[in-house]
């Protein structure tokens, strides 16, 4: 009767779900090498380094993946082929290194796949290279790797365009430190317990770079070289431009979550920033277009600061945040002063809300450092003193509008000069003070 059913469509549609299966399932035996065959030997305790590269020699040579299976292997400076895939067990494929910094080294390539790998630093040393270190690479794809025990960085990428997803880093200095990207994405990793950093994308110029950092869970960041905001960071973007930070969990860091630093047209949105020692997202020094928005910072001794305007500092947009529950202190830096959203030069500050802060709500400007800020639209609960804006000799422009502030416990609007209050009521006394616009608020 079975044969009877079969006709020319069931028996396509058979023979398509049948070359489906055979390309998504490989069987090894037909289209992969197997290290082992080669004389890899899992658990030794000397050095395989001459007997990996051997074999993933041979399979570049004929354009194979090299599969490596479960054990420790105690390599170091391997060198990747051009066009390389790599395939480990999903956590139990373990290269440790033997000896140096590098357990692999990828410089030069193009379509280079590294696969469920695992890297182990323990027996090695700091250096300027990482665990894994990739340089003027194209087409470079990370997938599943599990970093830990590094000395220095766990993953270094120089020059290089590509794809680092789905991996795990714990126990590094610094977990991935990108420099002069070509097109790098940095999506839905985790990284957590580092001495110093967690992800570092930098330039050694400014210029434009347009890394994507989206989708990781960063957590446990120390600043163990010290520092007043070089290290402790859990995303640092440095002289790169057009970088996008988004939608990441970043917690426990010792200074920021987010700290931009003369960096142009690049946008942190949607992070969720919570337990930061510093001020939790800070853009600062020369940087231009900064676009801070939708993010959610929860326990940090200070919520949001664009400043600098002494370094030129300008031009960015700080719209739909929450902001919440300030420190009354930093560990990491005694200099800090708790606020909830700070700005110097050029900012709209609009549609946020800021709850419960032991100092100033929002702020506009700094002393003299105060030109064209636009504070319009805000919630500001709890705070010591809901929004203030600098009367300093020198300050320029800033506009308070239409702003709800409620439970102010010192003053709701305030007019400053450094630390010194010139007036508890500005709303009042605006006209004492031209550089400043009050208008359309409500107070409770």
């Amino acid at each position: 009767m079975l044969a009877k059913r079969l006709n020319r469509r069931t028996l396509l549609a058979s023979g398509s779900a049948l070359g489906f299966l055979a390309l998504a399932r490989p069987t090894l035996a037909d289209s992969t090498l197997d290290a082992s065959t080669f004389g890899l030997v899992a658990g030794l305790t000397e050095d395989q380094s001459l007997v990996l590269q051997r074999a993933l020699d041979a399979a570049a040579e004929q354009a194979l993946p090299l599969f490596l299976p479960p054990g420790i292997y105690r390599v170091a400076a391997i060198d990747v082929p051009d066009g390389a895939r790599i395939v480990g067990m999903p956590g139990q494929t373990t290269l440790a290194l033997s000896s140096g910094s590098t357990v692999l080294s990828v410089v030069g390539r193009a379509n280079v796949s590294l696969e469920n790998l695992a890297f182990d630093g323990a027996d090695g040393s700091a250096g300027d290279n990482g665990l894994l270190d990739v340089q003027n690479t194209r087409a470079f794809t990370l997938s599943g790797a599990r970093f830990a025990n590094a000395a220095g960085n766990a993953l270094s990428l120089f020059a290089t365009e590509g794809l680092v997803e789905n991996c795990t880093v714990e126990s590094a200095s610094t977990a991935l430190y990108a420099l002069d990207s070509k097109g790098l994405v940095i999506s839905g990793n985790r990284i957590r317990d580092c001495r110093n950093n967690g992800i570092l994308v930098w330039r050694s110029e400014s210029g434009p770079d347009g890394t994507m950092v989206v989708n990781n869970r960063i957590s446990a960041i120390a600043f163990d070289a010290g520092g007043n905001g070089q290290n402790g960071n859990g995303i640092n973007v440095f002289r790169a431009g057009e970088v996008i930070v988004a939608n990441n969990h970043i917690s426990d860091c010792a200074f920021s979550a987010v700290r931009l630093n003369s960096t142009t047209n690049s946008q942190v949105t949607g992070n969720t920033c919570v337990d930061s020692g510093e001020t939790a997202i800070f853009s600062e020094f020369a940087f231009s277009g900064s676009v801070i928005a939708n993010n959610i910072v929860d326990r940090a001794a200070a919520g949001i600061s664009i400043a600098n305007l002494d370094n030129e500092g300008h031009l960015a947009t700080c719209s739909g945040n929450i902001v919440r529950n300030i420190l009354p202190g930093s560990k990491s830096n005694p200099d800090s002063s708790p606020c909830g959203i700070v700005a110097e030069a050029d900012v709209a500050i609009t549609g946020n809300v800021v709850d419960n802060v032991p100092g100033p709500g929002i702020v506009a400007g700094w002393g003299p450092y105060l030109r064209n800020v636009l504070i319009n639209g805000n919630i500001v609960r709890d705070a010591d003193v809901g929004i203030a804006a600098s009367v300093a000799d020198g300050a320029g422009s800033a506009q308070i509008t239409n702003n709800t502030i409620s439970g102010a416990r010192h003053a709701a609007l305030a007019g400053m000069a450094w630390t010194e209050f010139k007036t508890t009521d500005l709303a009042s006394e605006a006209p004492r003070f031209p550089n400043v616009t009050v208008a359309g608020n409500v107070v409770r």
